[in-house]
C-alpha cells in the first residue's frame, strides 16, 4: 500500500514567506528553503528580521488568509486522495497552515509549531522532530507502507531520496540541475500520471 508524501509550499500553495515579503515590503524574506538548505539558520534569521521590523504572527496570518492554492492543486490533490493515502509533510507551522488546509479539503499535515509571546511576537519555533520529513517516510515504511515523495526544495530531498519513488515538482533550476536523477514535473496532470504509474506497476505487475 502506498502513501504519497507531498511538500506544501511550492507544490500545492504559493510560498508563504514570499507572499508575506511582498505584502510587508520586507524583500529579504523572499529567501526560502529553495535558497538556504540550513532550516534552523533560515528560521532564526527570519524571526530576528520580523522582530527588527515590528511584525508579529497576526500580520503573517492576515496575509495567509488571502493565499489560495495554486491553480489545479486542489483538483490534483482530490484525485490523488481518491487513489492512495496522502500526507502533507511540511516545515511550515500549525499557526500558518490551518486556513490553507481548509482550502485544500483538510488533508493530513505533519508540520511544526511556533512560540509566540503575549504580544503576538514570534520568539522561536519548535520542530515536531529534527529532519521530520525523512523520519516520517521511514516510519511509514517501518509499518508496511511504500512511500512516494515529492517536493521542490532542499528540505524535501531526504524524503525523496528515501522513498520507493521520488519526484521534484517545479523546483528552482539549481536544484533540478543538482539532482537530475529525480524526474521533474511542472504540471499537475503529468505529475499525477507519474504517481499513478508507480502505484499501478506495484498493484498490477507484468506477468
Amino acid at each position: 500500500m502506498f502513501v504519497t508524501c507531498l511538500d506544501l509550499e511550492g507544490v500545492l500553495v504559493p510560498e508563504i514567506w514570499i507572499a508575506f515579503a511582498e505584502a510587508s515590503g520586507i524583500k529579504e524574506l523572499c529567501r526560502t528553503t529553495r535558497d538556504e538548505p540550513d532550516y534552523d539558520k533560515l528560521m532564526k534569521w527570519r524571526i530576528n528580521l520580523l522582530k527588527e521590523k515590528g511584525f508579529g504572527l497576526k500580520e503573517i496570518q492576515n496575509t495567509i488568509e488571502k493565499i489560495d492554492p495554486m491553480e489545479g492543486a486542489k483538483d490534483f490533490l482530490d484525485e490523488l486522495r481518491s487513489i492512495c493515502q496522502v500526507i502533507i509533510l511540511s516545515d511550515t507551522f500549525t499557526e500558518f497552515a490551518s486556513s490553507l488546509m481548509r482550502k485544500l479539503n483538510m488533508p493530513t499535515i505533519f508540520c511544526n509549531s511556533l512560540t509566540v509571546d503575549s504580544n503576538g511576537i514570534i520568539t522561536g519555533y519548535k520542530l515536531r522532530q529534527p529532519n521530520g520529513k525523512y523520519h516520517a517516510v521511514k516510519a511509514l515504511q517501518s509499518i508496511g507502507f511504500k512511500t512516494i515523495a515529492a517536493g521542490d526544495s532542499y528540505n524535501d530531498l531526504e524524503m525523496i531520496k528515501n522513498s520507493h519513488a521520488g519526484f521534484l515538482f517545479r523546483p528552482p533550476k539549481h536544484i533540478q540541475d543538482e539532482y537530475a536523477q529525480f524526474k521533474t514535473f511542472t504540471e499537475y496532470p503529468d505529475f499525477l500520471s507519474a504517481i499513478k504509474t508507480v502505484i499501478n506497476a506495484e498493484n498490477y505487475p507484468p506477468t
